[in-house]
């Protein structure tokens, strides 16, 4: 039986194990490639005592196939961006209020009702491409909030300064959402003290500068725009659920994802905390996979939360991993 988002985001918080062990054995029996790795690996379905007991998908299959429980015509194929010639992962959406829905409901979580917000994105490499989830995502707050001048920016530095001063002067909640390499290409042209904005970073150096390392970027904003925190989104192609950081690295998930520890030299091996690479539960993943294994190495505290420390060797450089710290 195919839980429901209505379901799964009403009960995840009581019953998270509950529910994954039921979006598990469904999507066993209904996507053939996780199907597949399960048989390949010898895995059995008895995990309904022990959440840390599903299979695991490795992100990679993301990228080799189409990864889909049931048989849809989706609404949107989500796109990592990847780097020049590399192969990308695709995200088949069966239904996009699900994705709204999460959205909107884990923004609001943190920052409060989005139409408080005016919201300026500086996403110049992922606006050239239309099958972008961090597009889409922002596009979706814009839209929900309404702020009659929040907009996106490609290169237009001196009307998104415009907007930032404009903002300070006003008083108005301005959130800026950048990508790293954007955000270091503004501060070298507006340096200032931002009072009413708030700077949400969401990865991203695609080749463009250096690699920096988290904690140095984050310093070296804070410093050229005179704010106390620079905030942070975890999301990726693979997973709808997204992640925010409200300062120092340290990442909050809804009540409907959660992150464990996998053992490099064992990964079947799975830890509720510890340092590791990092598996992913995210329920919203009905319709693809919801149990994934990702490249990105971390670390799972006691409360939940969890930091990203960086990227296996080997793994292939995402436009979003390109910074570790």
């Amino acid at each position: 039986m195919r839980p429901d988002w209505h379901q799964i985001r009403t009960l995840a918080s009581q019953d998270f194990e509950g529910m994954a062990s039921l979006l598990c054995r469904y999507q066993l029996e209904e996507n053939l490639v996780y199907r597949r790795y399960a048989d390949a690996i010898g895995f059995t379905d008895n995990f309904s005592e022990n959440i840390s007991l599903p299979v695991f998908l490795p992100v990679s299959f993301f990228k080799s196939d189409l990864v889909v429980s049931g048989e849809f015509s989706p609404q949107a194929i989500f796109e990592s961006s990847g780097t020049t010639g590399s192969i990308t992962s695709r995200h088949a959406v069966r239904d996009l209020d699900v994705y709204r829905d999460q959205l909107l409901r884990n923004f609001e979580r943190v920052y409060g009702p989005v139409k408080d917000w005016c919201i300026l994105a500086l996403l110049p490499s992922y606006l050239k491409r239309g099958n972008s989830s961090l597009v889409f995502m922002v596009n979706e707050l814009i839209g929900r909030g309404g702020h009659p001048e929040s907009g996106f920016y490609l290169n237009e530095w001196d009307q998104l300064i415009e907007q930032l001063n404009k903002g300070e002067r006003e008083g108005r909640k301005t959130m800026l959402i950048g990508v790293g390499f954007a955000l270091l290409d503004l501060a070298e042209k507006f340096t200032t003290s931002l009072k009413h904005t708030l700077i949400l970073e969401t990865g991203g150096m695609k080749g463009r500068r250096k690699e920096w390392v988290r904690e140095e970027l984050h310093d070296h904003l804070k410093h050229c725009f005179g704010v106390n925190t620079i905030h942070s989104e975890y999301g990726m192609t693979e997973l709808l659920s997204q992640a925010y950081s409200v300062g120092n690295g340290i990442y909050q998930c809804p009540p409907w994802m959660r992150v464990l520890i996998r053992e490099e030299e064992d990964p079947l091996t799975v830890k509720k905390t510890g340092k590791g690479l990092l598996n992913i539960i995210d329920l919203a993943n009905i319709h693809s996979c919801a149990f994934v294994a990702t490249d990105d190495i971390g670390e799972v505290y006691t409360d939940g939360r969890f930091s990203v420390l960086g990227r296996r060797d080997g793994s292939d450089l995402r436009g979003c991993s390109l910074m570790v710290s």
